[in-house]
């Protein structure tokens, strides 16, 4: 063979060889990095949807350090031979797979697994991941999305949007959720919360372990665990639903009252939207000011400063406690179990809620105190240029996501009548409970029980940049032309 022609078979050799290495890898896959959220496009991970965390933590003396073991069960969604998971901080002791050990890599908050097999398109797995540390270390005073936050009293977590990878290895994005289980150890006398419906607790010693469980799908950001000296209230629901708040101790009395509506805030929703979606409700209040509140899954997580005389420094910091309460529990329907696609359908949580809050304002409190509820919201959202359907990272919080948002539902309700308003908020919720879903998913549905194309409507009200008139109040009027 001439040199020529050995060229040329080594070249063809060489060709089939990457060809066949491609192909191979093609065929084992490599799962994203990410899920293309137009926000924060490296959220969550491709290539597999996640069925369950069990999350076990051992909490040391002084609440600080933990080590854990979180083990995931998983199907793969393709062949994969390499896939990610979000997780930030903390010093990995080991990954196992399917019981196997696993290579791991990490860059950033992206943790990188070569399991020892590739796993299989629809083929159930697991992973387990050792780990220990302390949750969190590097970002103190960022509350909000900080995820496991230390206080002088105790620990709660709160992880929206990205804050649940800061304290368990987790496909951190509302997407892919999942049941969880917690294990969580902690010394003596503390009392811990969590998600769902206590299942047992263990007394070892100086150390107590709390189980406690949700089977019901939830995102990542939605879970909590929360430790302090906690006195626990319970009553009964609407059909029988189990009721269970964990209140500081020094708190015991007075927190009790600014929560004593519940009950009837949830018969009152279940009957608007739809049956309560979940197996227990309740709250939790962490023994700090936190200046938020948030929807944590079947237990809705509170500041001190909700309750009266609790920290007399920020007196007055909820103009109404009431208003909050039924926010958080709003939530549970929209939000949790009908949860957003994206982060930039956020105002299918926040505008729904606070929308939901103003029907429970009047409901308990009369037609006029509604209407002064929403001429409030409209003059504070009016010229400012909001677009609640695509606010940007930077707004996901803003007045325009939960106001405008609101006024978005109402106005569709002055368009379109109350009969057939309510009827679109049943349909949406009932087709999407324990789901995702997206704006454009909730136009189909109105534009499908309406019978009418609401573009224009949709766009003026969320996408055009101001709060358009509404004539039916003589709200705008003077301002701008009727956009609907």
């Amino acid at each position: 063979m001439n040199n020529r022609r050995l060229m040329n078979a080594r070249h063809t050799i060489v060709a089939l060889a990457l060809l066949f290495a491609a192909n191979a890898a093609a065929a084992q896959g490599s799962g994203a990095a990410g899920l293309g959220d137009p926000y924060y496009p490296n959220l969550g991970n491709g290539g597999y949807d996640v069925q369950r965390y069990t999350i076990e933590l051992e909490v040391d003396a002084n609440l600080s350090a933990v080590s854990a073991v979180t083990a995931i069960e998983a199907v793969a969604t393709e062949d994969l031979s390499v896939f990610n998971l979000d997780f930030i901080g903390f010093t990995i002791e080991a990954i196992a797979v399917d019981g196997a050990p696993a290579r791991f890599l990490r860059a950033g908050p992206e943790l990188r697994i070569t399991p020892a097999r590739p796993l299989r398109a629809g083929a159930p797995f697991t992973v387990a991941v050792r780990y220990a540390g302390v949750p969190n270390s590097d970002l103190t005073g960022r509350a909000f999305a900080a995820g496991w936050t230390r206080y002088d009293a105790g620990v709660y977590v709160a992880s929206q949007p990205a804050g649940a990878a800061r304290w368990f290895p987790a496909n951190d994005h509302p997407r892919d959720k999942a049941a969880y289980t917690f294990r969580i150890t902690v010394p003596q006398p503390y009392v811990v919360a969590a998600n769902g419906l206590l299942q047992a607790v263990v007394e070892q010693g100086e150390q107590i372990t709390y189980i406690w469980q949700t089977d019901y799908p939830m995102a990542s950001y939605l879970a909590t665990v929360n430790i302090a000296e906690f006195a626990l209230v319970t009553e009964e629901g609407p059909n029988g639903l189990p009721i269970r708040s964990y209140f500081p101790v020094r708190l015991a009395e007075k927190a009790p009252p600014v929560f004593e509506r519940t009950a009837e805030m949830i018969a009152f929703f279940s009957e608007l939207f739809g049956p309560y979606p979940f197996e227990a409700y309740g709250v939790v209040v962490a023994d700090t000011p936190l200046f938020f509140a948030l929807e944590t899954q079947t237990l809705s997580l509170f500041g001190a400063e909700i309750v009266p005389g609790a920290l007399p420094e920020i007196a007055g910091r909820w103009a109404s406690a009431e208003t909050v309460v039924a926010h958080e529990l709003a939530h549970q329907w929209f939000g949790n179990s009908v949860t957003p696609d994206t982060w930039q359908d956020i105002w299918l949580n926040e505008g729904f809620a606070t929308y939901a809050a103003a029907l429970w304002t009047g409901h308990a409190h009369g037609a006029d105190a509604f209407e002064q509820t929403m001429r409030g919201y409209y003059r504070a959202v009016q010229g400012r240029g909001f677009t609640p359907g695509d606010p940007g990272p930077q707004q996901l919080f803003g007045q325009g996501v939960y106001l405008q948002g609101a006024w978005t539902l109402h106005a569709l309700r002055l368009r379109l009548g109350d009969d057939l308003f309510f009827e679109i908020l049943r349909a949406y919720y009932d087709r999407f409970q324990h789901a995702n879903a997206s704006t454009a998913d909730f136009i189909a549905v109105a534009e499908e029980l309406s019978g009418a194309d609401l573009t224009n409507f949709f766009d003026a009200w969320l996408y055009a940049g101001d709060a358009p008139p509404v004539p039916e109040w003589g709200l705008g009027v003077d301002d701008a032309p009727n956009s609907g």
